[in-house]
């Protein structure tokens, strides 16, 4: 019998005290050290490295491997990734739909840098789930529901090794925007109903034909590498992408293309502001407004006050902030009770995150002296939050270029005159089209000349390529995830020229050729570029070069860190 005694010994390769610092100096100062130990013992055993570890310490994974020794994976930065154990304060558990995410990730992150698949898996804490085992046994090709915890957002890839491309797609609508499709008049299907006002019901289904595209190239080719299509909701108002930011999932990606319906055909380029929505539900008291008034205590009162209050605070405020509101619950409809309860939505944006935060904190003030003056209390429900966008000119030349290479959409008689008589329904076009004319009097005077001084009903050219880092207002969670990977948007005409978002107009063509043909001429661009970087590993090296520049300073997180997604 051998009563011999059998020893599995594993090193955990992970930050100094686990997740409570950044800072890998155990990892490398320890490493050596240990190897020297192990070698004069005649001892073998697995490192176990989180992925955030052997990204910042390859010169010790290289040590580990030269040495002989297994290489493991021990999560992604170390997070809990089943059941706790113990409760540690300020560590969460992560959701059951981010678990196989992470561990993917993780997988990926450490066979990339120690150049062999991990051996085996060790879960921080020493602890998991059935979950996390599930995630285990399924690693390869991947279709995840219920991405970072997110009911409704989605992942599906294919292939493997890198470079590993995302393909973004969106979906989403807007309220109160219901419009028949092909009909140039307003014209509900059902009154106060939701459409499609920026064309994200297009934009899902080009990126999804863009990833298509690339698997049938990449089975066709044999050659390495991973596409991965995002399913990403709530671009309008829940902020899916940032809450993905938030769980580190960008981080995975070699570059994320995308694109946007428009009226023009370009390249997105520059920064724009972040934003933070936040739900104020105020609670009072409700009285008979006649014969008991003294007793109630108005939460519409405490609404209005606050508005009243947020106007003044406009005028000190930087120019490049904005502040929006929506009275999203009045209190009822009978004016002869105190309204009990009212609630307002704000929305606060400004360039940097750093300014969002502060700006929403004098609102938060402003709510705070609302419910002071009227005896009221309120709810503070944080909504989302977005970051400002990081461009990339290497991927906004690549995109362009294949843009170009496609040729954009061109159009029938038929939909030229659908297009001019929806241009009769709003103010002609004044500015010379796309986001250089903004910026560079030379492209607008080109911009001037190519839309027949803004009388084409459809703009059916290529706008010249414009990179540059000017500022525009709005604001998109595509910013969270050029934090995090290289970037670029590309922009195909779906609507006349000079339609404006966010309207009935854009709903009416949503479904009309004007938009399969942007559909059709997006899959193809996205697709013939994110092969480009498959192919040509210097185009992309260029492109993380420029993104690691650009992303110095960090990724700050707009989400706050108890949120959770809500559906609005």
């Amino acid at each position: 019998m051998d009563k011999s005694i059998h020893v599995i010994l594993g090193i955990d390769m992970e930050t100094d005290c686990g997740h409570n610092t950044p800072f890998y100096e155990g990892v490398q100062k320890a490493t050596p050290v240990l190897l020297d130990i192990f070698e004069k013992k005649g001892v073998k055993t697995t490192f176990y490295f989180t992925g955030d570890a052997a990204r910042q310490n390859p010169a010790s994974v290289e040590l580990v491997r030269g040495c002989g020794h297994d290489i493991g994976c021990h999560s992604l930065y170390h997070e809990t990734v089943g059941e706790e154990l113990y409760p540690i304060p300020g560590v969460k558990p992560l959701l059951p739909g981010e678990v196989f995410h992470r561990l993917e990730t993780a997988t990926q992150w450490v066979e990339e840098v120690s150049g062999t698949r991990p051996v085996s898996f060790r879960g921080p804490r020493l602890w998991g789930s059935t979950e996390v085992v599930n995630a285990l046994e399924k690693l390869g090709f991947t279709v995840q529901k219920n991405l970072c915890g997110i009911e409704t957002a989605f992942s599906g890839s294919y292939g493997s090794g890198h470079p590993v491309i995302g393909i973004l797609g969106e979906f989403d609508a807007l309220s109160g925007l219901s419009q028949q499709s092909g009909v140039a008049e307003a014209q509900s299907v059902t009154p106060g109903g939701n459409g499609h006002g920026c064309g994200h019901n297009l934009l899902g289904a080009g990126s999804l034909a863009a990833a298509a595209a690339v698997k049938e190239y990449l089975a066709a080719s044999g050659k390495p590498g991973t596409v991965i299509f995002f399913g990403c909701p709530g671009e309008e108002g829940g902020a899916a992408k940032a809450y993905m930011a938030r769980e580190g999932l960008w981080y995975g990606l070699d570059a994320a293309l995308t694109w946007h319906p428009s009226d023009t055909n370009e390249v997105s380029t520059g920064t724009n502001n972040s934003c933070i929505q936040v739900l104020y539900k105020f609670h009072g008291v409700a009285a008979h407004a006649a014969g008991d008034p003294h007793n109630g205590r108005s939460a519409l009162d405490a609404v209005e006050l606050m508005n009243i209050g947020v106007q003044f605070l406009r005028e000190h405020m930087t120019d490049d902030c904005r502040i929006h509101y929506a009275i999203t619950d009045a209190g009822g409809v009978s004016p002869n009770v105190v309204q009990a309860n009212a609630s307002v939505l704000y929305m606060v944006r400004a360039n940097k995150v750093a300014d969002s935060v502060k700006l929403q904190k004098r609102v938060d003030a402003i709510a705070d002296g609302a419910a002071l003056m009227t005896g009221t209390s309120y709810e503070r429900v944080f909504i989302d939050g977005t970051a400002e966008t990081l461009p990339n000119f290497t991927l906004e030349a690549l995109l362009h270029a294949s843009l170009a290479e496609t040729g954009v959409p061109q159009y029938t008689a038929e939909e030229l005159a659908f297009a001019s008589a929806l241009c009769q329904t709003f103010p002609p076009q004044t500015r010379a089209p796309g986001i250089g004319a903004k910026f560079d009097s030379e492209i607008a005077k080109e911009a001037r000349t190519l839309s027949g001084d803004m009388t084409k009903p459809m703009n059916d050219f290529l706008l010249p390529l414009y990179s540059g880092e000017g500022f525009l207002p709005g604001s998109t969670d595509v910013g969270d995830v050029s934090w995090q990977a290289p970037t670029a948007q590309a922009l195909i005409a779906a609507w006349p020229a000079g339609v404006p978002g966010h309207s009935w107009q854009v709903v009416a063509c949503g479904k009309t050729s004007l938009a399969h043909k942007a559909i059709l001429c997006a899959g193809k661009t996205l697709a013939n570029a994110a092969i480009a970087l498959i192919d040509d590993p210097a185009l992309l090296q260029k492109a993380q070069e420029e993104y690691a520049g650009r992303a110095e300073s960090g990724y700050v997180c707009p989400i706050e860190p108890d949120a959770v997604p809500i559906a609005i």
